[in-house]
């Protein structure tokens, strides 16, 4: 697989992924205390097999935020009051974070500036330096 097109399977993908399932702030009234809806997602790189030596290390340096002293990367999500919606939204998640980790980004390609463009931007500057010296008072 090369580092800037890379596709991942979700369900391959959790299979090896580890959920751990706690109570969740903010909205949801009752149902905040009596249910389990944050999920915690858990990966831990080092045992997958879905990536070779090489993407795992590429993982580690782009992810490395995200990443515990276990080696595991940690998301978390509880934007709903589902525990099932947050799983599979917390999945997605790391999917486009590891899209986003393996692409490249673009080498900026320096121009040469045209002669015209500088002959252009003199002459502006010339007539504006014109135009602010006729408004000066003449002692």
């Amino acid at each position: 697989m090369s580092h800037n097109q890379i596709h991942i399977d979700p369900i391959i993908l959790a299979k090896e992924v580890k959920f751990k399932m706690s109570s969740s702030s903010g909205n949801g009234g009752q149902n905040v205390n009596r249910l389990a809806t944050k999920a915690t997602l858990l990966f831990p790189i080092n045992e997958s097999k879905l990536f070779e030596d090489q993407q795992k290390e590429r993982l580690y340096d782009k992810l490395r935020n995200r990443i515990n002293k276990e080696g595991c990367l940690i998301l978390v999500n509880q934007e709903s009051r589902s525990a099932e919606t947050n799983k599979k939204a917390a999945l997605k998640k790391l999917v486009n974070l590891i899209q986003k980790a393996f692409e490249q980004k673009k080498v900026r390609k320096k121009l040469k500036v045209p002669r015209s463009v500088k002959e252009k931007r003199l002459e502006k500057k010339r007539r504006v330096a014109e135009k602010k010296e006729f408004r000066k008072k003449i002692l």
